[in-house]
Order: C-alpha cells, then sequence, then structure tokens
C-alpha cells in the first residue's frame, strides 16, 4: 500500500501508521452531548485532553451538521472559531488542526488568521461553489467527504440505485476537479452518515479496503454515529464501544485516519494494530 503524506503548512506527515484525529465542537447543539466545548475554560481542558492522550490531530467544528441543526450565519461561526482557534495556538501551538466548514470564507480566515493545517468539507464543496478555488488558492490539504442531500435533508429517504458505484463516481469527479484545480492533498472521506441508512453504512463498511482504488489517503468517521446505536440501542451516550469495533474494523481495511470523540480508546486501537501489523 501506498504512503501517503500531508503538506502542512510546510511540515510533511507521513501516514505510515494511522492517525488518530479528536474531534472539538464549539457549538451549543452537536450531537454526542458531551462533544461540546463552549467556554475557555472548555476549550483549553479539550485541546490538552485530545494531545495528552496522544491525538495527532485536532478537528474543530462550529457548524453542528447533525440532522435538524439550526442553521449558523457565518459571522457566527467564524466567531466561534476564532474563539477556539486562538486558543488551541496558545495553549497546544504545535498541534495539527483541521477546520471542519463548508463555507470557503470561513476556510480562508482560519488558514490565513490561525494557519489552519486542513480543510474539511462535509459537503464536498457542493455548499459553497467556492470552497475547491480557495483551498487550491490555499494551498492546504482538502478532506473531501460524500453527502446526499444536504445536513437538514441528508436523512430524510436516502435511496440509491447502486451504492457503492454512486459514491464511487461522485469522489471520482471531485477528485478530478480538485486535482485540475491544483489542489494537491486531497483525503478521502466516504461519509458515514451522511445521506446513508443504517444499511447503506454496513454496505459502505463492508466494502471500505475499495476507496483505495482512489490511491488517496483514507480518512474514516463513525464515532458514537447512529449507525451504531440504532443496530445497538441506547443513544450516543452508549456508542464507544461500537465506535472502537468499527474503527478497528476501519483500521484493517486501510484506514489512515480516525476521527473521534474518544482518542484514548483509538489511540489504542491504533497501538495494537500497529502491534499486529509487525509480527
Amino acid at each position: 500500500m501506498t504512503t501517503h503524506t500531508l503538506n502542512c503548512s510546510g511540515r510533511l506527515v507521513t501516514l505510515d501508521r494511522p492517525q488518530v484525529m479528536g474531534i472539538l465542537n464549539v457549538t451549543p447543539d452537536s450531537f454526542f452531548s458531551d462533544s461540546r466545548k463552549q467556554t475557555e475554560a472548555d476549550i483549553i481542558a479539550r485541546c490538552r485532553q485530545i494531545v495528552d492522550e496522544g491525538g495527532d490531530m485536532i478537528d474543530i467544528g462550529a457548524y453542528s451538521s447533525r440532522p435538524g441543526a439550526d442553521d449558523v450565519p457565518p459571522e457566527e461561526e467564524m466567531a466561534r472559531l476564532r474563539l477556539g482557534l486562538g486558543i488551541i495556538r496558545r495553549e497546544v501551538p504545535d498541534a495539527i488542526v483541521s477546520v471542519d466548514t463548508f463555507r470557503a470564507d470561513v476556510a480562508k480566515m482560519c488558514v490565513e488568521e490561525f494557519g489552519a493545517d486542513i480543510i474539511n468539507d462535509i459537503s464536498g464543496g457542493l455548499l459553497d461553489k467556492r470552497m475547491f478555488r480557495t483551498v487550491a488558492r490555499l494551498g492546504v490539504p482538502y478532506i473531501l467527504m460524500h453527502i446526499q442531500g444536504t445536513p437538514s435533508t441528508m436523512q430524510a429517504a436516502p435511496h440509491y440505485d447502486d451504492l457503492m458505484r454512486e459514491v464511487f463516481l461522485f469522489l471520482a469527479e471531485r477528485v478530478a476537479r480538485l486535482h485540475d484545480m491544483g489542489v494537491k492533498d486531497i483525503i478521502l472521506d466516504p461519509g458515514f452518515g451522511f445521506g446513508k441508512t443504517l444499511a447503506h453504512n454496513y454496505e459502505m463498511m463492508n466494502h471500505l479496503e475499495e476507496f483505495h482504488e482512489f490511491d488517496l489517503p483514507l480518512l474514516v468517521g463513525i464515532s458514537r454515529k447512529s449507525m451504531i446505536y440504532k443496530l445497538l440501542g441506547g443513544g450516543p451516550s452508549d456508542a464507544l464501544n461500537g465506535t472502537t469495533v468499527l474503527n478497528t474494523v476501519a483500521l484493517q481495511k486501510g484506514a489512515h485516519i480516525l476521527r473521534v470523540h474518544d482518542v484514548k480508546p483509538a489511540v489504542e486501537a491504533v497501538r495494537i494494530f500497529e502491534a499486529l501489523r509487525q509480527n
């Protein structure tokens, strides 16, 4: 398998070992209540927790993409991110920072004002047509995610005639467009839970290794999502064990980055996976 690298603000990050990306939500309404951090003290504690528990990256988001979430004006999203990014850069200045946003102007602000290293766009460039050109101009790695619909409509009635074929065609078209614009570092995210039924999510996980056809780094974000608790019962707060199981499956199928709420269990899964791989 190809060893991928990312140019993160001039630092070369080698993905020869799976990376753990810790989630920092500076929102009042993210689907997992324990992940919501809005005060300075809470944001500081979360940043340090991610780093202390062995996280490789911090993914900060200020706009909840859960179904039915309230719209957040761009000015409010920027204000939340300025608070969070300022704290990250002060408290853990060496952290690799990804920003979860679908807005080009927000991405530009985060990179130019705070040196954000990666842009993580849940919409695959569909919700802001300027995003691809903006990322190309900024020269930062871009996480390209598949989504069907929008965050407000995606779970209404997801339908595919051929799930894997349609997801592949979407990603292939977007990757080609990004390459044409000069974006060098693209990370693929299949978009678990974004316009997919329970069955769609497990079909996609079962075929996850097929995404290596793109020869690009692969990010998996299934942390505490409904594909776990709708199958096993309970809610997001009950879904840690299922998350760890699916993260382990994803590692076995070649995931390069795990995006998680619970950093320590994910780091331990990576360590065990690496020990197995080396023997």
